[in-house]
C-alpha cells in the first residue's frame, strides 16, 4: 500500500476534483445514506474503505456527501447497551415495531420496521427521546406512551399494539451508551476529518459524482459532541427490519461541523 503525507493526499484529492464526473461504486441510490461518496472517492485512491494511509499522524476518516442534500451524515455506528440484550433486534423491533411500508411488496407480509431518527430535544411521534444524562455519565434512550402522536390513527394503531406486546411502561432494559465507552468509540473514529462535498447527477439508473470541496477538521471534543446532542444537532438514527439491522447510527446535521470541532479548514 502507498503511504501519503497528508498533503500529498490533498494533492490527489485535488486531481480526482478536476477530472470531474465519477461512476458511484454504489449500484443503488440512497439518499438517505452517504456512505457512496466517501466509497467512491475511496476507490479512486486506491484505498481500502476507512483506511487513510497517512503514516506517523493521528487517524484520519473520510467523510462525504451530496451536494444541496438535507440528509444528516453518519458519524459512527454504535448499538446500545446491554449488548448482551441485543437490544434493537430482540426488544425495539419485535416490541415497538411496525409493518414495514414495502411488506408485501418487497418484503414478506410480516416484515416489520424500527425506524427513528431521535433527538435530546423532543419526543418523535412514537414517544421516542434521547436523554443526555450528565449525573449518571451515560446516553439513554427511552420511550413515554403519554407523548405519543395518537391524533395520528396510524399511530394510534401501532400504540395498541405495543400495549398488547409489551405494555406502555418504559423500555425494560433501558438502552444506553456510557459516556466513556462513546468517548472512545466515537472520538477514536472522527477525531481528524476528511470532508468531501459532491455533485450527483443520475444517468441511465447509475449515479455519478463530480467532487467540488474537501475540508479538514481538526479538534474534536466529547463535550462538544454532548452540546450537539443535546441541542439536536447530533440524532441517534435507528434502521431496522425483520430482515436486516442497517445498524444504530450517531448522524449530524450538515453544516454543523463548527459546532462539532473547534478548527474546520476548506482545502480544495
Amino acid at each position: 500500500m502507498i503511504l501519503y503525507t497528508k498533503e500529498q493526499l490533498i494533492e490527489k484529492m485535488r486531481e480526482i476534483f478536476k477530472q470531474g464526473w465519477h461512476r458511484s461504486v454504489k449500484r443503488t441510490i440512497d439518499r438517505r445514506n452517504d456512505g457512496a461518496v466517501g466509497n467512491t472517492l475511496e476507490t479512486l485512491l486506491g484505498i481500502d474503505e476507512n483506511n487513510l494511509p497517512i503514516p506517523n499522524v493521528q487517524e484520519w476518516e473520510l467523510k462525504g456527501q451530496r451536494a444541496h442534500t438535507t440528509s444528516l451524515i453518519t458519524l459512527k455506528h454504535s448499538e446500545p447497551s446491554p449488548r448482551a440484550a441485543r437490544i434493537v433486534p430482540k426488544i425495539l423491533l419485535p416490541l415497538y415495531g411496525w409493518r414495514h411500508d414495502q411488506a408485501g411488496i418487497k418484503y414478506p407480509e410480516t416484515e416489520m420496521s424500527f425506524r427513528s431518527t431521535t433527538s435530546a430535544k423532543s419526543f418523535t411521534s412514537r414517544g421516542f427521546k434521547i436523554i443526555v444524562d450528565r449525573s449518571q455519565t451515560k446516553l439513554r434512550f427511552i420511550f413515554d406512551s403519554s407523548q405519543v402522536d395518537v391524533a395520528k390513527p396510524q399511530i394510534m394503531e401501532w400504540l395498541r399494539t405495543v400495549e398488547e406486546r409489551v405494555g406502555l411502561g418504559p423500555l425494560d432494559p433501558e438502552p444506553y451508551w456510557g459516556f466513556k465507552d462513546l468517548n472512545y468509540a466515537i472520538g477514536e473514529k472522527i477525531r481528524n476529518c476528511f470532508y468531501v462535498i459532491a455533485e450527483s447527477n443520475v444517468d441511465q439508473g447509475r449515479e455519478y459524482f463530480h467532487f467540488r470541496e474537501l475540508h479538514i477538521l481538526n479538534g474534536f471534543s466529547f463535550e462538544r459532541f454532548l452540546s450537539c446532542l443535546e441541542d439536536g444537532t447530533v440524532f441517534v438514527d435507528f434502521d431496522a427490519r425483520t430482515g436486516h439491522n442497517h445498524g444504530t447510527k450517531f448522524r449530524i446535521q450538515q453544516g454543523s461541523w463548527s459546532k462539532l470541532y473547534s478548527q474546520v479548514q476548506r482545502a480544495i
